[in-house]
């Protein structure tokens, strides 16, 4: 059966009803909606033959369609016209990042609450873990006669330090010929090769002395893993109770309680592929069983040091995918600007808000 352009114009009035109404779409709605010089009888066989093709769903209780996964992933990929933010959006989003918090951390958290009160949406937000994070320099500052100071910065900028106890005095230098050991031989090096790097040496350094060179690797090793896995924060997650599929408590729990348990939102899919900027996951598209009901669409942003970040919302597969996309990828925009150069990208007035052809 041929997917002809009629059938997608139906298809998509039929998407963009239910995602304002969250009801069943009969034929007349799509009559108003489509403009479509047919009549309505005709509407409904084009409608029964997009259910068969597996575009639509009926309930049970309905003579309506409801999209089906099928159906919103042609929307997203063929049919969506594009979003243009209003000026309220965008200076919103401009007077929210213009705090130029200086943690990263804290200014992920601060752009999720933005995004997921202008969305209605749960948001989460993560910097991609880096792979090739090393470690630059290190710093010792003998304290006393048997504890030290070590201190490691990463080639991006993470500056950690330890108070480091030994069982015996411990000299100024050889405090100074530990350091050179370590920025000799430890450092631009992998968390990988700095572990290869530390089992050779056990086999050819005094007992002694490879235990304190161990002791400050392993803790830079730590600091390695850190930057590897970088937490996912979440927000608004309560907005969830505004949309209709998650009325019922006993449906909106189990999703809520996976975005708000911090081991649980670490699995939720904050890596996208190699040139890849957007990716929307619709339904079963999603691997993971708690997001099998929801859409999720993720937005990637630059942080420098060939980092990447990803800002994502969650929501039912009814979400206004064309608002959502516009948004996420100006925040991305604006977070890849901010870090990048300390700037913002000007905001401009969008139009009337309403979908451009």
């Amino acid at each position: 059966m041929e997917l002809t352009n009629r059938k997608k114009r139906i298809l998509r009035a039929i998407v963009e009803i239910y995602i304002i109404t969250a009801e069943p779409v009969g034929s007349k709605a799509v009559a108003q909606q489509a403009g479509l010089d047919i009549s309505t009888a005709t509407i409904r066989n084009e409608m029964a033959d997009l259910t068969e093709m597996g575009y639509l769903e009926q309930p049970h209780t309905s003579a309506g369609r409801v999209p089906s996964p099928v159906g919103y992933r042609l929307y997203v990929n063929e049919l969506m016209g594009e979003h243009q933010l209003t000026i309220q959006e965008t200076q919103r989003i401009n007077e929210a990042l213009n705090l130029r918090m200086e943690e990263l951390d804290r200014c992920l958290d601060q752009a999720g609450k933005v995004l997921s009160q202008i969305s209605d949406y749960p948001v989460f937000t993560a910097a991609a873990p880096r792979m090739r994070v090393t470690v630059k320099r290190y710093d010792l500052l003998m304290v006393e006669e048997n504890a030290f100071i070590a201190v490691v910065m990463t080639d991006n900028s993470v500056v950690k330090n330890k108070l480091v106890r030994i069982p015996d005095t411990l000299s100024d230098t050889q405090l100074q010929l530990l350091s050179t050991v370590l920025n000799s031989s430890f450092v631009g090096l992998t968390l990988e090769e700095m572990e290869d790097t530390l089992d050779r040496m056990e086999t050819r350094s005094a007992p002694g002395a490879f235990q304190l060179i161990s002791m400050v690797v392993q803790f830079a090793i730590e600091v390695l893993g850190e930057q590897r896995n970088q937490p996912v924060h979440t927000a608004g997650i309560t907005h969830l109770l505004e949309h209709p599929e998650y009325r019922s408590l006993d449906k909106a729990k189990p999703l809520m309680n996976y975005l708000a348990e911090e081991k649980e939102a670490s699995r939720l899919p904050v890596t996208l592929g190699d040139g890849q900027n957007m990716n929307i996951l619709i339904g079963p598209e999603n691997v993971n069983e708690a997001l099998k009901d929801t859409s999720v669409v993720m937005a990637s942003y630059d942080i420098g040091d060939n980092m990447r970040g990803v800002i994502g919302v969650v929501g039912p597969t009814r979400m206004d995918y064309a608002k959502v996309t516009a948004r996420l990828s100006y925040f991305a925009d604006s977070l890849t600007r901010m870090f990048g150069k300390g700037e913002l990208p000007a905001g401009s007035d969008g139009g009337d808000g309403q979908d451009q052809e």
